[in-house]
């Protein structure tokens, strides 16, 4: 991904708000979908981008600290799906069908952790679904 330092930042701060509204979409954020999100970023995020912020921690774990704020902050799941979908429709350029899928496999695993998809959290995914159709229409 050849983008400057500021967008992968927003891009991975974006992420995280996507992921907790995925993970909170239920209003509750349990152990699991946390392991899960650690999991994934450090086997499939971390090789996305070889980037670091300016304080040399790789750009991916963004993701995770963005995602811990908002539980933290007990953000709306909402707010913060919609958050993201602004992002992308306004950096559509960045979202590869690579990055997309990456999303996809990201997003399935968080809503699965838990016992399973629940009805709030497979509504969000065939949201975020319609979103990424609507890109390669």
């Amino acid at each position: 991904m050849s983008t400057s330092h500021h967008t992968t930042a927003e891009l991975y701060q974006n992420l995280g708000k996507l992921f907790y509204a995925i993970a909170a979409a239920d209003k509750v954020i349990h152990k699991s979908e946390y392991d899960s999100l650690r999991e994934i970023i450090k086997s499939e995020w971390s090789k996305v981008d070889d980037i670091d912020n300016d304080f040399g921690i790789d750009v991916a774990s963004q993701i995770e600290v963005i995602f811990e704020w908002l539980d933290y902050k007990e953000l709306n799941a909402e707010v913060c799906f919609n958050e993201f979908e602004a992002f992308y429709k306004e950096n559509k350029s960045l979202f590869t069908s690579n990055l997309q899928q990456l999303i996809w496999v990201t997003t399935n695993t968080i809503a699965g952790a838990f016992s399973g998809k629940n009805k709030s959290e497979l509504i969000m995914l065939g949201r975020l679904k319609l979103i990424f159709e609507k890109a390669t229409i």
